[in-house]
């Protein structure tokens, strides 16, 4: 009977963990969403190299109050910027011919990265709810940093 009660309160906590995270989309996911249903976007533009973007995605973007302001009132995106996948954006598509696959450390740009004329990683691109970019935040930022620039 305790590991029943046991086994039922773990897969409790583990449905409510899951619960408190952040449904990352494609940014064509996001943009085809948006017509439906207007919505501002959060756009975390990273790399797999980059230390603060892994800081984000363990500190920041775990934060409850900012899981929650995200999930509410935003499409949450994830966008490696030296990815290979296409991004269609305002009728203009995006690829990473550069791209090379298995690579380790740094890859190709994304030429959707270098039409965002990013300043650095990690990024967050904030776009409104018609689709056109209105803010970057760039650097590492706390949550709570973030909500106020959000707010």
């Amino acid at each position: 009977m305790k590991k029943l009660i046991l086994s039922f309160l773990l897969i409790t906590f583990s449905m409510l963990s899951n619960a408190q995270e952040i449904k990352w989309l494609t940014l064509n996911e996001a943009l085809t969403l948006q017509k439906k249903m207007p919505k501002p976007i959060f756009m975390d533009v990273y790399t797999d190299w980059c230390g603060p973007c892994k800081m984000l995605d363990a500190k920041t973007f775990k934060d409850k109050a900012f899981v929650a302001l995200i999930s509410k009132k935003y499409y949450a995106v994830k966008f490696n910027a030296e990815g290979n996948g296409d991004v269609t954006y305002k009728k203009k598509k995006y690829t990473n011919p550069e791209f090379q696959q298995g690579q380790k450390g740094r890859n190709g740009t994304h030429q959707f990265t270098e039409f965002l004329k990013l300043e650095g990683y990690p990024t967050m691109v904030i776009f409104n709810k018609k689709g056109a970019i209105s803010k970057n935040i760039v650097g590492y930022r706390t949550a709570t940093e973030i909500l106020a620039e959000l707010n």
